[in-house]
């Protein structure tokens, strides 16, 4: 009787002071320890993940840039609605760019190029200030403000116009029908950029330095006629610098115009203008930093 009770009674539960077997067999239970060289390759697919992440988009721009410059060449590409688009795109750039590219000119003319002149002229170094001028204002200055300008007022507007064609599957559709976008989008803005950045980089030095020479002029720093002071500017120029001063303005055009359009082309669809203005200001004035700076290294 005692057995059967036993054996038929409540299974015994253990009490508060009585230890857990299954608490005491995990806590015992050894820790699985990773390989040391799973551990690496982890670590190494973080960082190339991370590295692809940041170098994904300089990459495209590479690409698209080869692409750009191979397409430009080719008869075949200029189809009368990509010449449409070039014409226009250049004429928007070029004609509503003028009065603020010759507006910062001045700015810069006033508070730079004056400035030089007049301190210059103090020191008794004013044969030096052609030289100064030409190094400091229209090879470094004068580049990263014109291209500030072109993406402010021009890129941004590349960059959403596209972003919002490829969220909108516009972009999808026209693949659909047999037409490339980068030839029919890319292509042509970005060598209207271009040809935009030389134009509006060569009216804005002209702008400073006049401007710099007629407020010099007044204050009576200087005495000289414009044409000595433009020829001087001139004669302190290096055959380098008639070669470098216009190609960091096309560089600059180029890669501006480039950025802008592939920045709405790799649009997803969780983007939307509060995501896509910051991203395309911040990668134009990336590119605009690093074209200045590669054309300044002394190789």
């Amino acid at each position: 009787m005692s057995g059967s009770q036993q054996t038929g009674g409540p299974p015994h539960m253990p009490s508060d002071d009585e230890p857990d077997l299954v608490l005491q067999t995990d806590a015992h239970k050894p820790a699985q320890r990773v390989p040391l060289h799973e551990w690496i390759r982890r670590k190494l697919a973080w960082v190339g993940r991370l590295v692809r992440k940041q170098a994904r988009f300089f990459l495209i721009v590479l690409g698209a840039g080869w692409g750009v410059i191979f397409e430009s060449f080719r008869s075949h590409a200029w189809r009368r609605t990509v010449r449409y688009e070039f014409v226009t795109t250049m004429n928007n750039i070029i004609g509503g760019g003028v009065s603020a590219s010759l507006f910062a000119g001045m700015l810069t003319g006033v508070a730079a190029v004056s400035q030089v002149i007049y301190w210059l002229g103090l020191t008794g170094l004013a044969k030096m200030t052609g030289s100064i001028l030409v190094n400091v204002v229209i090879r470094e200055i004068a580049p990263i403000l014109v291209g500030i300008l072109l993406l402010g007022r021009n890129g941004m507007l590349s960059a959403t116009e596209l972003g919002l064609l490829t969220i909108g599957g516009q972009v999808r559709s026209m693949q659909s029908v047999g037409m490339d976008p980068f030839l029919m989008l890319v292509l042509p803005r970005t060598l209207a950029f271009t040809v935009a950045g030389f134009t509006l980089g060569i009216l804005f030095s002209m702008s400073s330095l006049i401007t710099g020479y007629v407020i010099s002029r007044i204050s009576g720093v200087i005495t000289n006629p414009i044409w000595t002071f433009l020829d001087d500017v001139a004669a302190a120029m290096s055959v380098t610098d008639y070669a470098v001063i216009p190609l960091k303005f096309i560089m600059v055009g180029f890669v501006v115009g480039l950025g802008g359009c592939l920045t709405g082309l790799t649009a997803t669809n969780e983007d939307s203008l509060r995501t896509l203005l910051p991203r395309g200001f911040s990668r134009g004035m990336l590119i605009v930093m690093m074209v200045s700076v590669l054309f300044s290294l002394d190789l």
